[in-house]
């Protein structure tokens, strides 16, 4: 498994801009004004996690970050320059990013949502210049799922700077231990992650880092154990008679 030493870290910090504004979507969010009020959020070497309940703004900040990177918003790398239905927030324009020194050999943002598009984008520039190779064939002929585990195992590399939203959304329990196998992996030869998930699974990532966005809208360092998808999933196993008696 990946250690510290080894782990990329090309972006140390994600903040806001001192003029950024303070009312209206994306930055009444609870993660936003966090940001706002606490000067932004430390992103440490290897992979961090973003949790929280829907709504409270961690694939927000996810996108945000992808697009201040220059990535584009639904999915892709920097040279992906397409858009289905524009439907990013305006944060992206208001954050402030510190990079460390030394760049990333590769990029990406994985969008689960909007993935479909992307290799729809992909298959119209393979007919210009040769491309599926490089993404382990058509994400169109193949399921969801394996079209994210190609994505993992062909397109990204070491040295790189990765972007997931709730990558886990297409996959089964073999295929998020896959996900996270191939985590490791890069993380231990260079690569760096950001990823807003729900999985107790990917959470398990030895050495990661946790953030969970409250509900009272801070955002706290957390570990395995406390972490709310665990905590939820762990008791719901436990006992499902009693989570069902409540519904």
């Amino acid at each position: 498994m990946p250690s510290s030493s080894a782990a990329g870290h090309f972006v140390a910090r994600v903040g806001l801009v001192p003029d950024a504004p303070v009312e209206g979507y994306p930055f009444e969010l609870p993660a936003v004004r966090w940001l706002r009020e606490h000067g932004g959020l430390t992103l440490r070497p290897g992979v961090t996690f973003l949790v929280g309940e829907n709504g409270s703004g961690k694939s927000t900040l996810v996108e945000g970050l992808a697009v201040a990177l220059g990535l584009n918003p639904e999915g892709g790398s920097k040279s992906f320059n397409f858009a289905t239905r524009a439907s990013e927030s305006d944060l992206g324009a208001h954050l402030r990013v510190t990079r460390r020194p030394g760049r990333e050999r590769n990029s990406f943002f994985l969008r689960a949502e909007s993935y479909y598009n992307v290799a729809s984008e992909v298959e119209r520039l393979d007919r210009i210049q040769p491309l599926l190779g490089a993404y382990g064939g058509s994400g169109h002929e193949r399921s969801h799922g394996e079209s994210f585990l190609a994505l993992l195992n062909h397109r990204f590399g070491p040295r790189g700077l990765y972007l997931l939203d709730e990558p886990e959304a297409a996959m089964s329990v073999t295929g998020a231990l896959a996900v996270l196998q191939r985590m490791a992996d890069l993380t231990a030869r260079g690569s760096q992650f950001v990823v807003a998930t729900h999985s107790p699974i990917l959470l398990a990532l030895p050495g990661a880092t946790i953030y969970e966005i409250t509900d009272d809208g801070g955002i706290r360092r957390t570990g395995y154990d406390d972490a709310g998808p665990v905590v939820l999933t762990r008791g719901f196993l436990n006992d499902p008679t009693a989570f069902l008696r409540h519904l």
